[in-house]
């Protein structure tokens, strides 16, 4: 049975979770940053523990009638994609935000986890996603061709004399 201080630690968890995920993003001047992070991981354990404690109040073993829980962690998902789908801009040849979008689907995900009392699982989730934000950023950045050396338009390319 889950206790409502058991739910307490849980939703605490998923806020500094979902925040150190969002510190990554504050510090690389995104959109959604550390607030946002916080608050959709913080969201989405509120609703992971009200569908669990929905669940044990409301069910009836010994009558057949059991609540599923998963049910409101699947509208979580649907509502969290279109929070991320407002964060994805293009202008002209470039999509922009696709990695924030991304970065609150996970924090969700933790959110969801660690409401459901899977710490572990949320620690790891989001020590993995903080590494390839991070890490995956400067391989990024080495393989990358160099701004000056992409295609350039005609008018724009040396001319040989």
């Amino acid at each position: 049975m889950l206790t409502e201080t058991e739910a307490a630690i849980r939703l605490v968890i998923a806020l500094l979770l979902g925040g150190l995920l969002g510190f990554e993003r504050e510090l690389s001047a995104k959109p959604a940053g550390l607030r946002t992070h916080m608050l959709v991981a913080e969201g989405a354990a509120l609703f992971m523990v009200c569908s669990m404690l929905l669940m044990e109040q409301y069910s009836r073993p010994g009558t057949g009638a059991f609540i599923d829980p998963s049910r409101i962690g699947s509208t979580i998902v649907t509502g969290v994609g279109f929070l991320g789908g407002g964060m994805i801009l293009r202008s002209r040849d470039r999509v922009f935000g696709l990695t924030t979008a991304a970065g609150i689907w996970v924090a969700a995900a933790i959110g969801m986890l660690v409401g459901a009392g899977y710490y572990l699982i949320g620690i790891i989730g989001t020590l993995l996603a903080v590494t390839t934000i991070v890490f995956v950023r400067r391989i990024e950045h080495y393989l990358r061709v160099p701004e000056r050396q992409r295609e350039r338009p005609l008018d724009e390319l040396p001319v040989e004399e």
